[in-house]
């Protein structure tokens, strides 16, 4: 089964490096690093919901 990796079209820099890429896949979210595609992190939906709510809300701008 090939997966079919999604990022944002403001994923991207100068090098072309700065990616972030998500998939569905059998229900799980998974998540890896372009620079680094052999380390994938796997979350839930609703994980994933939670922590783009947070973003949304500023939790995280201390970080970015």
């Amino acid at each position: 089964m090939e997966i079919q990796w999604r990022k944002s079209t403001k994923s991207s820099s100068a090098e072309g490096n700065n990616c972030l890429e998500l998939a569905d896949v059998g229900g799980e979210i998974l998540m890896r690093e372009s620079d680094n595609p052999d380390v994938v992190i796997r979350t839930s939906r609703a994980k994933l919901r939670a922590f783009l709510g947070g973003a949304k809300a500023g939790e995280f701008d201390d970080l970015a």
